[in-house]
């Protein structure tokens, strides 16, 4: 199909301007860090030779530090070095824009005025307006991609961004970033702590949103970062969608569902998506997640922004018991 062209130029990307806007925002909220302290003791030289590598073309991308997070459950994250992070903020905050454009409305990760709390409002709009008003039963395929950024197939990635992108410099210079890490097998993969990669699986996933939205022409379809949800009163149709969204995923996109994490369900049964069990006309926290809050506040004094997180998010369904628990739970 036909694509957007961008007309962002590499100087756009690696100017002086570009670079120094770039670790303004960068570092917003972050100077106590000591890598970045480090960094800033020397700024005007370490980014004129960062500009200079990438003017000389001679750049190259720093390995990677890895550890794992409990997010919470495990999560393998790979931290650039300060001038790569920079360099990968730089390019963000030129693209992002003309990326985000291309993308379908219902698409909710790492997305300007999106996220989960969007995603979520969303899908109780779609139930609302599939069961006429919870007139008719209505059915929700969910899904997974199974070790989503740790799939991405890099040179498909790239083949992508050659047809937004005709400057083969920017190409070139994604390509140094996408090509700086593997994860399974070489040629695979994104790291989960980069900036770009959240761009960029976006961009790669638009591939699968637009086939769902216009070719399996699916009104009701939400989708935030590897979870997505399709709904309809025709079970039946969902079956068929589902056969046909794996096919595509797997052949033009080399991914895979996860297969114990496909469920095709009703609303008044109960569906989980983004961490609340949906109904017709409520929504409740999942299990493992209050279990986990009510863990996490157990005979602890929590800070007035700790306690205002939970209560914002316990605002979105129907959790009034459970706010009075973790207000009781204070020493």
């Amino acid at each position: 199909m036909g694509r957007i062209q961008f007309r962002h130029k590499y100087e756009d990307i690696i100017s002086l301007d570009n670079l120094l806007e770039a670790w303004r925002e960068f570092v917003k909220g972050k100077r106590s860090r000591r890598d970045l302290q480090e960094f800033e003791r020397n700024l005007m030289s370490n980014i004129i030779s960062l500009h200079r590598d990438l003017v000389m073309k001679t750049y190259s991308h720093s390995p990677y530090h890895a550890f794992t997070i409990s997010d919470p459950k495990p999560r393998n994250i790979h931290k650039a070095s300060v001038r790569d992070r920079l360099l990968h903020h730089a390019i963000y905050r030129v693209l992002y824009s003309s990326f985000d454009r291309t993308f379908i409305h219902d698409s909710y990760s790492c997305r300007s005025g999106k996220g989960t709390h969007k995603a979520i409002d969303r899908f109780c709009e779609f139930i609302d307006r599939a069961s006429k008003n919870h007139t008719r039963t209505v059915w929700v395929l969910k899904c997974d991609v199974r070790k989503f950024f740790a799939s991405i197939d890099q040179r498909k990635l790239l083949e992508l961004v050659r047809g937004y992108i005709p400057d083969q410099d920017i190409v070139w210079l994604i390509s140094k970033v996408v090509r700086s890490f593997n994860s399974t097998q070489p040629g695979k993969g994104l790291p989960l702590g980069n900036l770009t990669s959240q761009l960029l699986v976006n961009a790669y996933m638009n591939e699968f949103d637009q086939y769902v939205k216009h070719k399996l022409k699916t009104e009701y379809y939400v989708r935030y970062a590897d979870d997505f949800a399709v709904l309809s009163t025709d079970r039946q149709w969902l079956q068929s969608v589902l056969a046909s969204m794996r096919h595509f995923l797997s052949t033009e996109l080399f991914l895979d569902l996860h297969p114990h994490k496909i469920s095709l369900e009703t609303i008044a049964s109960g569906v989980d998506f983004l961490g609340w069990v949906h109904f017709p006309d409520h929504k409740v926290l999942r299990i493992v997640t209050k279990r986990r809050m009510l863990k996490n506040v157990k005979g602890k004094e929590l800070d007035t922004q700790t306690v205002q997180s939970y209560m914002g998010l316990l605002s979105h369904g129907n959790s009034v018991k459970l706010k009075k628990q973790i207000v009781m739970k204070q020493p």
